[in-house]
């Protein structure tokens, strides 16, 4: 059993991409299990067809301890036979939602969700966190593969960068990885390249570059992957591409991660970035004198 985190910038599309990721697996024939570690409880919508399902805090808070929860009462069962489970969160504003990842995990282990007949566990990792409960796939020795969602856009790009910081951090006390990073595409200048180069500084690989399609809009629409809703579209294949590419995955390294200042070069070297000859900061500091 394999057992991968998916993290990433807020908004980059981790959910979405790992639910069709997940599908194409599904398609190929082996025995999946999606963890959402958000609060927003998104994670398996499209597999389960559903807005969201019941999550494990949910229920604890509902039930007062999590001994009386069941396995049946958080585990659901979707498109491929792949298995859904939410950890979901505190009431907005109360309470650390890390704690919801946290407690969900330990519950799923005591009460045997991880079956020997397991190929893969998916846990698909609230924004680009990488402290507290949202790191617990990675910090607790649960996730030893890890890719990173990102694009050719600056936020995302930081955001991958500093995740790598974060594996770097734990790969030095246990096994965890970065396996590759997955470009889901803005349709940015030179995103290909940009991505590409990114992933050579920080050690690793680009393994797939999603294009960017309306057809992933249609299918989320009617809450359901792209490999379900249109298993003939060509974005239905580049799922199951990427599906094929993870399968074969032999890739697994401690990351590069780069200084600001080395991610800004790269940047510029692409022409995303205008090298200019006063930075904001200057022309804040020469207002001030």
């Amino acid at each position: 059993m394999r057992q991968i985190a998916i993290y990433g910038k807020g908004g980059i599309g981790k959910s979405t991409t790992t639910q069709n990721t997940v599908a194409g697996l599904a398609y190929m024939g082996k025995k999946v299990m999606i963890v959402g570690c958000d609060p927003k409880a998104d994670s398996t919508r499209l597999i389960l067809h559903a807005k969201a399902q019941s999550t494990v805090m949910d229920l604890v808070r509902e039930l007062g301890t999590v001994e009386d929860l069941e396995l049946e009462d958080v585990m659901k069962i979707g498109y491929g036979d792949v298995k859904c489970v939410e950890s979901g969160g505190p009431e907005p504003g109360v309470g650390c939602a890390g704690r919801g990842v946290i407690t969900a995990i330990n519950f799923l282990e005591e009460n045997g969700a991880y079956t020997p007949d397991l190929d893969f566990v998916f846990y698909d990792v609230l924004g680009d966190v990488v402290c507290g409960g949202f790191a617990m796939p990675i910090r607790e020795g649960k996730a030893e593969e890890i890719y990173i969602v990102t694009s050719g856009e600056m936020m995302a790009m930081y955001a991958a960068n500093n995740i790598a910081k974060g594996i770097l951090k734990y790969a030095s006390s246990g096994k965890v990885r970065l396996a590759g990073l997955i470009c889901n595409a803005r349709k940015t200048d030179k995103e290909f390249e940009l991505i590409s180069a990114l992933a050579a500084k920080l050690g690793t690989q680009m393994i797939h570059f999603v294009p960017r399609d309306n057809q992933v809009q249609r299918a989320e629409l009617r809450r359901m992957t792209v490999i379900e809703y249109s298993p003939d579209h060509p974005q239905a294949q580049e799922y199951r591409t990427l599906a094929q590419k993870i399968a074969d995955n032999k890739m697994l390294v401690v990351p590069t991660p780069l200084e600001m200042e080395e991610l800004e070069e790269l940047l510029m070297e692409f022409g995303i970035m205008e090298v200019e000859d006063e930075t904001i900061v200057g022309v804040a500091e020469k207002a001030a004198v």
